[in-house]
């Protein structure tokens, strides 16, 4: 069973940590075992995206440092959110017609190893 840490970004703009081992970017929901006990299910549709962290913490000191190629592929995106956040990073593709799609950060030394980002929480997409 692989546990993934996860920080959830609400469209509501609440945030929730915690650990999840069924989440499935085609399922409509999976459960979050919260940081601060308890386990909650969480419907997808609600959501802005899934942060997959390597801590909690992270490092808000952190100077973001960016590649313009990685070694493992995938086109350049830029993502803005209907809240006006601005994420880049690179993706193999993304598809409408599923709730979303991953991107892996361009900051590659950040504590987010992967982003699932929700279609219905995006303003504007575009390959850069």
């Amino acid at each position: 069973m692989n546990v993934l840490k996860v920080v959830i970004k609400l469209l509501d703009g609440s945030i929730m940590k915690g650990e999840s081992t069924d989440f499935l970017p085609d399922k409509k929901y999976f459960y979050l075992k919260l940081i601060e006990g308890g386990t909650k299910k969480i419907d997808i549709e609600t959501l802005k995206a899934i942060f997959f962290v390597k801590d909690f913490e992270g490092d808000k000191d952190h100077k973001k440092q960016y590649k313009d190629i990685l070694p493992w592929g995938g086109k350049k995106i830029r993502v803005e959110f209907i809240d006006g956040e601005i994420i880049t990073g690179y993706t193999s593709s993304f598809s409408t017609g599923r709730y979303g799609f991953d991107i892996i950060p361009a900051d590659t030394a950040g504590n987010n190893e992967k982003i699932f980002v929700l279609n219905s929480a995006v303003k504007e997409k575009a390959y850069i």
